[in-house]
């Protein structure tokens, strides 16, 4: 699958041409005590209060989102499209003074790269990206086929950060959360096919939580688009 660069093209990152500013978000009861409030939480700049507060309500992940990260290596999986995981080398004794912790999203920076970065991880793992009859070893053709994924990666955090297009809730809340952060949990009856093993007696696999969840995609928008 060709990706041509539509609002990307010659820039280093998706978000040079966006403005982003610092946003509190709050929720308070009838008689005016606090009952949820974020501050410094980096947003677009044109965003409306109304998207930056179910952004920061409902979308950010709050817990076990580690503060340094260390990227997994794959075979065949360029190292910036590598799922992470915490790095523990901050947790051990000699770590340096800024230790692993773990806290909550604070900016949308990070929930469009863990969407954006899953669903890219996703497709170059089924081989989407690759032009047609890629071979393993063919250095021109992966060349091409990492350039589709990068601007797939670039395209899709552009438009998330504009608001040009959105999934729903589901994938909000869920997507990239193992594969940006390492966040997994137990089997709960989750099951897939892997396209390799179907019609070979292995169709059924079951996983922890978050390593394959697949949530809808259907689209909704956070703020009306101007078209004027």
């Amino acid at each position: 699958m060709r990706i041509d660069r539509l609002f990307t093209a010659g820039v280093n990152s998706p978000y040079d041409k966006i403005k982003f500013k610092r946003a509190t978000s709050e929720i308070k009861n009838p008689d005016g005590s606090i009952v949820f409030r974020m501050e410094n939480i980096e947003v677009p700049e044109h965003w409306s209060q109304v998207a930056i507060d179910v952004l920061a309500q409902k979308y950010f992940r709050k817990a076990g989102v580690p503060n340094h990260l260390e990227p997994v290596y794959e075979e065949g999986v360029p190292m910036w499209l590598s799922r992470r995981i915490p790095n523990r080398a901050y947790s051990s004794p000699d770590a340096a003074e800024n230790e692993l912790t773990f806290g909550s999203e604070t900016s949308a920076k990070q929930v469009f790269d863990r969407l954006a970065g899953c669903w890219t991880y996703w497709g170059w793992q089924n081989g989407y990206f690759a032009p047609e009859g890629t071979k393993k070893g063919d250095a021109f053709k992966l060349r091409d086929a990492e350039a589709n994924a990068l601007a797939f990666f670039d395209e899709l955090r552009f438009m998330l950060a504009q608001q040009m297009f959105a999934p729903n809730s589901p994938q909000w809340f869920n997507t990239g959360l193992h594969w940006a952060y390492g966040i997994d949990g137990p089997a709960q009856g989750h099951w897939y096919v892997a396209d390799r093993d179907v019609g070979n007696g292995k169709e059924l696999h079951g996983v922890p939580l978050q390593e394959r969840l697949r949530a809808p995609a259907a689209a909704r928008l956070l703020h009306p688009v101007d078209r004027g």
